[in-house]
């Protein structure tokens, strides 16, 4: 698979998130996700014992070793399902080297890291992703999501990978007055787009799905690329053909050029075709040109860095700040190995001393799944 498509294919999931959904189908997993938000006012914090910062294979084994320690999680990540970008990226890939599994898809290992954390029911918030993060003066941290969800919580535990998935901006001048206004990188509710000129930019799976799913919403869309080739699904750029024959929508070959607008609303563009420049009218533009993972806000939080990586102890995987740990391949220390298998042992330790932090006055007896009745029994086998 090209690493257009990849990128394409991982930005229509990352668009394709609802933040409004309490539940959401992963394989034949249902996932607890945003069930606090309804009811609660928006100022008011998420109490937790952790926050996890990363749905990657690490993140979702860390709820597990958390939760055979009592620790209950709350799981954000930008992407809108778990499985990080092992399955985001790269879901039919597969892995050969986890431990009593000879051959497994990242889809597969997904889908058995959310069936091994099942009876310690953590709550997901997909497509958001924590922008803040602060120490509050009883001990504990506030983080804020870009979304605006708040959490209070005893401990952090980021398990981001490589860093978060930005979308790529279009190189246009004065882009960035528009956003957040009438050029948007997400669709975070499908209405917002009812009863609008929509100009979708883009070939890929994103462009087409969003295509087909706003149509009916907008007051006229138009889909711009610069070939009249798509890496989308096939059946999914036969409908949009059917579309633009049926007149229910414009296709145009080319690329834009300028915007035209007042104090971030947008009135139209220029697109340039092979027959010269012509004026489209729109007044919501949702451009699709990929992502590139960077490692976003966590540079701002305080912590120590050594080339946009967290540095550790090998003890605890506790970053420079106590109570904030590190694991997975966004951390680093001497002879670190970027491998799953290794995210999980860190994810094993951290829970240890992650869990002196949410009872401090409770001793933690080591013991083993295979002959502890407690264990068992907090895992629904006995």
């Amino acid at each position: 698979m090209k690493r257009e498509e990849l990128a394409s294919r991982c930005a229509s999931r990352l668009h394709g998130c609802s933040l409004g959904a309490s539940r959401q189908m992963i394989g034949s997993e249902e996932v607890q996700q945003d069930a606090t938000k309804q009811g609660r006012p928006e100022t008011e914090p998420i109490e937790t014992d952790c926050v996890i910062i990363g749905a990657g294979p690490v993140g979702l084994f860390a709820v597990f070793e958390l939760g055979l320690v009592d620790i209950k999680a709350h799981v954000v990540d930008i992407l809108d399902k778990p499985g990080g970008q092992c399955a985001e990226l790269y879901p039919d890939k597969p892995i050969y080297d986890i431990p009593g599994l000879p051959v497994v898809t990242g889809q597969e290992l997904t889908d058995r890291l959310m069936e091994q954390i099942k009876p310690f029911a953590p709550t997901f918030h997909f497509g958001e992703r924590v922008d803040e993060l602060q120490r509050m003066p009883d001990g504990r941290f506030m983080l804020k999501t870009d979304a605006g969800t708040m959490f209070l919580t005893k401990v952090v535990v980021i398990a981001a990978g490589g860093g978060s998935f930005t979308p790529k901006r279009p190189p246009l001048e004065g882009i960035e007055a528009y956003e957040g206004k009438s050029v948007f990188y997400a669709v975070r509710r499908r209405q917002d787009f009812a009863g609008t000129d929509l100009l979708i930019v883009g070939g890929g799976d994103s462009a087409l799905d969003w295509t087909l799913n706003l149509q009916p919403l907008a007051r006229s869309l138009t889909l711009l690329h610069r070939r009249d080739e798509f890496r989308a699904a096939p059946h999914s750029v036969e409908r949009m053909r059917q579309l633009v024959a049926e007149g229910k929508m414009q296709l145009k070959i080319g690329q834009v050029t300028a915007l035209h607008g007042e104090d971030g609303w947008l009135e139209a563009v220029t697109i340039r075709t092979k027959d010269g420049e012509e004026r489209l009218k729109c007044n919501r533009m949702l451009p699709f040109f990929g992502l590139t993972m960077k490692l976003g806000p966590i540079a701002n939080w305080g912590l120590n860095l050594e080339e946009n990586l967290i540095p550790v102890d090998t003890e605890k995987f506790e970053t420079s700040e106590k109570g904030i740990f590190a694991i997975g391949d966004i951390n680093t220390y001497p002879g670190k190995l970027k491998l799953i298998l290794s995210g999980f042992h860190e994810a094993a330790l951290m829970a240890q001393q992650a869990h002196k932090y949410v009872y401090p006055d409770r001793k933690l007896l080591f013991q083993y799944t295979t002959s502890s009745s407690s264990l068992q029994k907090k895992l629904g086998v006995r």
